[in-house]
C-alpha cells in the first residue's frame, strides 16, 4: 500500500464516498446499518486497491 495513505485516510475517503452518493450525511436510525455496511465495504475495496497496485521504479 503507499504509506502516505492509513486506515484512518481510508475510512474518511469511504465516509465521504457514501455520504455523496446516498446524500445523506448523517443518516436516520433506520438507515444506520446499511450506511455503516456500505462505508465498510468501500474501504475494503480500497484497501484491496491500494495493496493490488504495482508501482514501478518505487524502491
Amino acid at each position: 500500500m503507499a504509506p502516505h495513505v492509513d486506515d484512518e485516510d481510508i475510512r474518511a475517503a469511504a465516509l465521504q464516498y457514501v455520504r455523496k452518493v446516498s446524500g445523506f450525511h448523517h443518516p436516520a436510525p433506520h438507515n444506520q446499518a446499511v450506511f455503516e455496511e456500505a462505508v465498510e465495504a468501500v474501504a475494503e475495496a480500497t484497501h484491496r486497491l491500494l495493496d493490488g497496485l504495482e508501482i514501478r521504479g518505487a524502491g
